[in-house]
């Protein structure tokens, strides 16, 4: 009998383990069929939870990437972009809310993350809605040189963050000045292809670019996972058997 206990007790908190919501959320960004997959920061909490309950809402889904500049961006999320008429002014509209600054160190503006918009406020407050994926470009040593002493007064770029601006790039002029709470783990030429295409003088793309979005699924979270690991998915029989109720 204790060992009919012992084994529904280990099968039950096998469950319950294996029951947990991943660690990490994942929004997958489509547009016209491509898709580019962006994992959330956990060290921005504030800006995650809002980007999912928008997200979830639907609220992103018929919105333009409505500026884009080679080089450096593509911005979408204000809310006016929906039914847009062709050539008129977009980047105004936004929510009765703002999210306080997040910075952290150890998240840059290297290429492919997502960072908040703003305005001009003193306290670098995000908008609620508005967003951005960074293309960026490559930097050389003596750029990053000017860069700190020009753009960032004299804050010096730590190594391992100049390495990466000088072999993948980014717009490291940024860092501390935007919020950055996301990275794109997959389909990062979904970025490039939106940055090459041809704007009007307000860097509105002269076709419009309309994006839908989701969140992943625990299910759909745990492949891409093992897909990033360079590993099958192969769940145990105990993941396996809630993979059978699972998105």
């Amino acid at each position: 009998m204790k060992k009919i206990i012992l084994f529904l007790s280990l099968s039950l908190l096998s469950l319950l383990t294996f029951a947990a919501k991943p660690e990490y959320s994942y929004v997958r960004v489509s547009v016209n069929g491509t898709t580019c997959i962006v994992k959330l920061y956990n060290e921005t909490p504030k800006h995650r939870d809002n980007f999912i309950k928008l997200v979830n809402e639907g609220f992103y889904n018929g919105s333009l990437f409505h500026r884009v500049i080679k080089d450096f961006m593509i911005q979408g999320g204000d809310p006016d972009s929906k039914n847009a008429a062709q050539g008129v002014l977009l980047g105004e509209g936004d929510l009765d809310y703002k999210i306080p600054a997040e910075f952290n160190d150890s998240l840059f503006h290297k290429k492919g993350v997502l960072a908040a918009a703003r305005d001009n406020n003193p306290e670098k407050s995000s908008s609620a809605a508005q967003f951005y994926l960074v293309q960026g470009k490559k930097y050389t040593p003596k750029e990053l040189d000017r860069l700190e002493q020009l753009k960032l007064e004299g804050k010096k770029i730590p190594s391992y963050q100049r390495d990466i601006y000088e072999t993948l790039g980014g717009t490291p002029f940024l860092d501390h000045n935007y919020t950055v709470f996301g990275e794109t783990v997959k389909g990062i030429s979904l970025i490039d292809s939106i940055a090459a295409l041809p704007t009007d003088s307000n860097d509105r793309p002269l076709q419009n670019v309309v994006m839908e979005m989701s969140v992943l699924t625990p299910l759909a979270t745990r492949k891409l996972e093992a897909e990033l690991r360079g590993e099958p998915y192969k769940p145990n029989i105990f993941r396996r058997f809630l993979d059978l109720f699972a998105k």
